[in-house]
């Protein structure tokens, strides 16, 4: 990969006047009305066998601002409603191949409020940035530079449910490029108790980020509960407050994996990791919380992009593979071994600590596949392939 072709989103708060919160909330709301009637308008057209695509909803929505009804749409820029039509493009082009559900409608409750603007629809110029149909530009709070000539592709503006404001600048990010190769490698096992446990033997303390602040989210939650149904201004603070202590947990979570991730793709080669399906396990109403508040998802997502920015390997082992009940030192397995069993001693005599005889196996495996070049993401990029863990010599014909 060269290193103009790496892109990298820099996301900053702003804090924007009054007339400019008007304009962008009465932009999400045209883009959420425009995505919701483009949706429509397909699904109909799936009902009678008919194929709409993105050229033919851009005719929609021409015609839809000459209307009385929907004449408030020509009050916004049009880049984003634009940029909504290639959205549901993209969604429904991976829904028929398979990789997504179909999409569905926004709500203007629990939808995230958002709105994309390209290279026609802001100006950049002097470190300020000002979007369409605006006087003033934003007040960005630039908590780290952006890249020396960097201009933005695109700019998203969005308002999370605490009522926090953010800009991402799409740019060009030269400082992305391969770091040295190393000898290091590394597996790692995901867990509860640990967050992370590798096979060096180092274990990360899972910090329970929602644990912390339980007692704070439980209250909070009571006197959203005890409020008036409806849009009333004592709900919508109250609504306001969980919501903030929620965006304190996700937040928190988000830094330490990514200050995490950042130091084992710096320090290793290869990062051997398990497949595991987290949308399987959360259904487990007993681990669900607990699971959901380690991020093992978000974990597994920042390793491999970042292994793939700085030319490392991540390696994602087949889920089925055996890694706690394998002993790493005879290969040996055990038939069985509950969650509740930490260590276990095994015929040869060798006594395991569980977690991390599981990345010692994790990162054999890992390994296994670099040489011999099996499938590494069997659930994700190669459906069907096959895993190193499943190999199997092919029998010779008499």
């Amino acid at each position: 990969m060269t290193v103009s072709q790496v892109k990298r989103a820099f996301k900053y708060r702003f804090y924007p006047s009054d007339a400019q919160a008007v304009e962008l909330l009465r932009t999400f709301g045209c883009v959420r009305k425009v995505y919701n009637l483009a949706l429509d308008a397909r699904t109909q057209a799936w009902a009678r066998q008919e194929r709409v695509n993105y050229n033919a909803t851009s005719a929609m929505l021409t015609a839809w601002k000459k209307t009385e009804e929907l004449a408030f749409l020509n009050d916004v820029s049009s880049v984003p409603l634009q940029q909504t039509l290639r959205h549901l493009q993209t969604a429904f082009t991976h829904f028929f191949g398979k990789r997504a559900r179909y999409p569905r409608f926004k709500s203007r409750k629990r939808s995230r409020k958002s709105a994309e603007y390209t290279t026609s629809g802001f100006r950049f110029r002097d470190g300020r940035l000002t979007l369409a149909k605006m006087a003033e530009p934003l007040d960005i709070v630039w908590s780290r530079p952006l890249p020396d000539g960097a201009k933005p592709s695109t700019v998203t503006v969005s308002q999370d449910a605490a009522g926090r404001w953010f800009v991402s600048m799409l740019c060009e990010d030269p400082a992305v490029q391969p770091l040295p190769a190393t000898n290091g490698a590394v597996g790692i096992d995901v867990g509860l108790s640990h967050l992370l446990t590798l096979s060096t033997g180092e274990e990360i303390t899972n910090p329970r980020h929602e644990r912390r602040d339980r007692t704070r989210l439980a209250r909070a939650q009571r006197k959203l509960s005890r409020k008036a149904k409806g849009d009333g201004a004592n709900r919508r603070k109250a609504r306001r407050k969980v919501a903030r202590i929620h965006a304190r947990i996700a937040d928190r979570r988000r830094d330490l994996l990514h200050k995490l991730t950042t130091r084992l793709v710096r320090d290793n080669q290869t990062l051997v990791i398990e497949d595991l399906t987290v949308r399987t396990m959360v259904k487990n109403h007993s681990l669900a919380r607990a699971i959901s508040d380690a991020g093992w998802g978000e974990f597994r997502s920042m390793l491999e992009y970042k292994a793939a920015w700085y030319g490392r390997q991540a390696i994602a082992v087949d889920r089925f593979f055996p890694s706690s009940r394998l002993c790493s030192v005879c290969g040996s397995v055990r038939e069985k071994m509950p969650l509740s069993v930490r260590t276990w001693t095994c015929d040869c005599g060798t006594t395991h600590d569980r977690d991390v005889n599981a990345a010692k196996n994790l990162l054999a495996a890992g390994l296994a596949v670099s040489v011999c070049g099996a499938g590494v993401r069997p659930q994700r990029s190669s459906p069907g392939g096959q895993s190193a863990v499943k190999q199997k010599t092919p029998r010779r014909e008499p």
